[in-house]
């Protein structure tokens, strides 16, 4: 049976940024498009994907993804020096860009990606406004994420 949502077929999920999720309370989300080349769009098929070092940086009113790394298919970069880390310029509208701005100037507010995804067959990169967890924190979400699991578990059994 074929997993719509599985990485390689084309539609769905093509990368996750867990980390991110992680290490940051997520204020904002956006959706935005990616430029693209050929080969990228090939790999992405392939679910060659990752973000886990990867940001958002906002300069001259536009977004660039830096740091995520696009693994070349040997068979669909023969002719072209693929450049995996390459910075890739996010496709976002002005009042978008000009909120992200406005809010990442604020003290302790950052841009990173959470996921890479298909969307009616163009790729698009759920970014999200978001401000660092302190370890306290990080220990907090990992312990109401243990007791949500426990209290399923106890509900299950009756």
């Amino acid at each position: 049976m074929n997993n719509p949502r599985k990485a390689g077929s084309g539609t769905g999920t093509i990368a996750d940024n867990r980390r991110a999720r992680h290490e940051y309370f997520i204020e904002d989300k956006f959706e935005a498009g990616m430029a693209l080349l050929g080969w990228e769009v090939k790999s992405l098929r392939a679910g060659k994907l990752n973000l886990s070092d990867s940001y958002v940086l906002l300069k001259d009113s536009e977004a660039w993804l830096f740091g995520a790394h696009v693994s070349p298919l040997l068979q669909a970069s023969t002719h072209v020096v693929a450049d995996p880390t390459r910075s890739r310029k996010l496709l976002l509208n002005r009042k978008e860009l000009n909120r992200l701005t406005g809010a990442i100037q604020q003290k302790g507010y950052t841009c990173v990606p959470l996921s890479v995804y298909w969307h009616h067959g163009l790729v698009k990169c759920e970014i999200a406004l978001v401000k660092g967890k302190q370890q306290h924190d990080k220990r907090d979400t990992e312990k109401d994420r243990d007791w949500q699991r426990d209290k399923a578990r106890i509900m299950r059994r009756g």
